[in-house]
């Protein structure tokens, strides 16, 4: 379980000018194995949010327990071992272009401390079957360069799911993949979460990423959260003027673009937010 209570965040100002705060009391709880989106426009500030979930950013004020460990004035090794417990993937894949997709999975295995490291046969044992998992099982000697974006995007899964998190965190992580492979992503994703019980984080504009996947979402505005609730009633039954907003426009989207009623009754999850508030 990840808990946040009263989180800000702010970077101090240049040349002497005020601080400028990017998150302002953030208070939620994402239970364990839940499926949770955390959605909103670029600048709304939920990057910095995820990055503190994982203590890459420190707080300025507030506190992040994970299961109920206070975990905000953690430092040093112990710091590096509760990050073990967290995997992460991004937009942008971040492989190692001179690995191999069998290096790149075990990396994560190879940085441990030694008393904890695995043998190599373990590593790459353990390597071959999270390529297995998530559909690469064959891949194992080619390089990032060999793949396509989806199949990038799975070797990054792989390598996050390496040390056998409790979390991971999804930092738009579909954004740069074209809609068919979103959804095999998405698909994956669900799967290890239905398999393995790993509670998944999911940072995102897209509205349809949101609803199709989530169980529940936080609309976030203005580093503010402005809405937060079950995925299916914040579409059905929006309360905020900017859902409101969003959803209205990606209807009338799919109705001027001569969409079907059915299609258009779940319009509301086709757009991403900067689209939809066009």
């Amino acid at each position: 379980m990840i808990q946040i209570e009263h989180l800000h965040k702010s970077y101090p100002g240049t040349d002497g000018s005020a601080s400028r705060e990017v998150l302002h009391d953030i208070s939620l709880t994402i239970e364990s194995g839940e499926v949770f989106g955390i959605l909103g426009s670029s600048g709304a500030g939920k990057s910095t949010l995820v990055r503190c979930i994982n203590l890459l950013e420190p707080l300025s004020s507030g506190r992040l327990l994970i299961d109920g460990r206070d975990v905000t004035q953690v430092r040093g090794r112990e710091l590096a071992q509760l990050r073990t417990g967290i995997g992460m993937i991004f937009q942008n894949f971040s492989l190692f272009q001179q690995r191999t997709i069998l290096q790149n999975v075990t990396f994560p295995l190879e940085i441990v401390p030694r008393s904890e490291r695995l043998s190599r046969a373990e590593r790459e044992k353990r390597a071959r079957y999270l390529l297995d998992l998530v559909g690469l099982a064959g891949f194992e000697k080619r390089y990032p360069s060999q793949l396509s974006g989806g199949q990038q995007q799975r070797v990054a899964i792989a390598r996050a799911l390496a040390n056998n998190p409790s979390i991971m965190l999804c930092d738009e992580a579909t954004s740069a993949l074209d809609t068919t492979t979103t959804v095999q992503i998405l698909e994956l994703l669900h799967k290890i979460n239905k398999e393995l019980g790993v509670t998944l984080v999911l940072i995102t504009h897209s509205l349809s990423v949101a609803r199709n996947i989530c169980d529940r979402v936080a609309m976030i505005d203005g580093g503010r959260i402005v809405e937060l609730g079950e995925t299916e009633e914040l579409f059905e039954n929006p309360q905020s003027d900017i859902l409101r907003t969003l959803i209205a426009n990606a209807n009338h989207h799919a109705h001027g673009t001569g969409a079907s009623a059915e299609a258009s009754s779940t319009a509301a999850s086709s757009l991403p937010v900067e689209q939809a508030v066009k």
